[in-house]
């Protein structure tokens, strides 16, 4: 797919009368990704001035690194310093990610210094070990919204995305890993409490992080191993519109050439398939894993940075 903001000054210099479906196209592309940037951010700058700030937790990434010094250096603006952090980020963003993703996460960056700084709601939350449960789930869930967009927020999204991209490292984990040193900087700048909670609140960030980005368009891959594997390939295929690899296999005891069925499924489907295998053959032996990525049109679920 083509940069969304290229393409929307194409349509706009080749819109014809009757002939701007391309355009209104991508525009709903570029406004519906910063809905949600939008939305992701708000989120964010809630978890850090509602929870984070007045708890003095930290948080991880530059976020963290700009809470830092916002803490020793009060008079200092939190919107501005992350801005500012972010900036000799993006020339790697534009190297390894590309033109797309750079161009939308310059507009998250933006978007989410501004939230920081100026959304300022209150949370009634007076335990502390609630307090960072809730600030995780906010930072996680707005996280993984913007990074359901082409962009990002910036900060170690970026990095964690090349490292996804080039290494297959889930995000949450790369973020997760990241933020060991922001916590050993806030137990020898504070206190030990203050870094534990801040764990608790990396810890349940980055888990949710990794259930809006992936987990709940996790796919799942099926071996079944059955000798009607004939009749359940084509009801794989008629019934679930799902392709199915035949793989050659055979029987470490007894010997026999027996197929192995290989397909990869939503995971909504896999209640139905495991019905219908049942029904056909019910000492069928099947094998269901979780999947990391899906690379394919159909039924990949890959992310599009």
């Amino acid at each position: 797919m083509n940069d969304s903001l290229e393409q929307a000054t194409k349509s706009r210099k080749d819109a014809t009368p009757g002939g701007g479906g391309g355009y209104a196209k991508t525009l709903g592309q570029v406004l519906w990704n910063l809905a949600l940037i939008s939305v992701g951010s708000g989120l964010c700058g809630l978890a850090v001035n509602g929870i984070l700030v007045p708890k003095q937790f930290l948080s991880g990434g530059f976020t963290g690194l700009a809470l830092l010094l916002h803490y020793l250096v009060p008079a200092i603006p939190l919107g501005g310093i992350y801005f500012l952090l972010n900036i000799p980020l993006y020339a790697m963003g534009w190297k390894y990610v590309g033109r797309r993703f750079f161009l939308y996460s310059v507009a998250g960056m933006v978007i989410f210094s501004l939230a920081v700084q100026f959304i300022r709601i209150p949370l009634p939350v007076y335990d502390q070990f609630l307090s960072a449960l809730l600030a995780g789930i906010f930072m996680g869930v707005g996280s993984g919204i913007i990074l359901k967009s082409y962009g990002s927020a910036g900060g170690t999204d970026i990095l964690s995305v090349m490292l996804m991209k080039l290494f297959s490292i889930r995000l949450g984990t790369t973020i997760l890993a990241f933020n060991s040193l922001i916590l050993m900087i806030s137990a020898w700048l504070f206190t030990l409490e203050k870094a534990l909670y801040t764990l608790v609140y990396l810890y349940i960030s980055s888990q949710m992080l990794n259930l809006v980005v992936t987990g709940l368009s996790q796919r799942k891959a099926v071996y079944i191993i059955s000798h009607q594997w004939e009749e359940i390939s084509k009801r794989i295929m008629h019934e679930i519109s799902r392709g199915v690899t035949i793989l050659e296999g055979h029987g470490g005891f007894t010997k026999e050439r027996q197929p192995v069925l290989y397909t990869v499924i939503t995971f909504s489907e896999l209640s139905r398939l495991k019905g219908m295998v049942r029904s056909v053959d019910p000492d069928a032996f099947v094998v269901v894993s979780d999947t990391l990525e899906v690379m394919g049109q159909r039924i990949g679920n890959q992310p599009h940075w």
